[in-house]
């Protein structure tokens, strides 16, 4: 497998119409103002930069103490380019991401995706994480 040159670095201001365009991509959903939101000081946002321009980005934070649990890395977005997909861009991300968790002091990192999605279970497994200690509950209100 060939690995593209990225570099990661945080993610700007003036990243985020690439973000919102490569997210609206993925997902049918343009939602520029949340991504604006991720920049915040104390959250983790990165991208990964290719020759050709935005090749992902990934977005997370150190959160504390829900319903008891210690301080943990919390993973809530990654997307990649599709055309750069299986080239070790996500995982690039993801050690980027791990290694500011560290940095930070907390030894678990976390995140929550739909159990259909095997597209990016897949991708979390491959990055070592299984079933945490937590159960997710829902509950329809319409």
């Amino acid at each position: 497998m060939l690995i593209p040159m990225v570099a990661i670095r945080p993610a700007q201001a003036s990243d985020i119409l690439a973000i919102s365009a490569l997210d609206a991509r993925l997902t049918g959903t343009s939602k520029p103002d949340y991504w604006r939101e991720r920049l915040a000081p104390g959250l983790h946002f990165l991208v990964a930069e290719s020759d050709k321009g935005l090749a992902g980005f990934i977005a997370g934070e150190v959160r504390a103490w829900e319903f008891g649990q210690p301080p943990a890395g919390w993973v809530f977005a990654i997307q990649i380019d599709p055309r750069l997909r299986l080239k070790g861009v996500g995982s690039q991300l993801f050690d980027a991401l791990v290694a500011r968790f560290k940095a930070a002091g907390v030894t678990r990192v976390r995140t929550l995706v739909d159990r259909k999605d095997h597209l990016i279970l897949s991708f979390f497994r491959a990055q070592g994480m299984v079933a945490g200690p937590s159960l997710q509950l829902d509950k329809d209100l319409s």
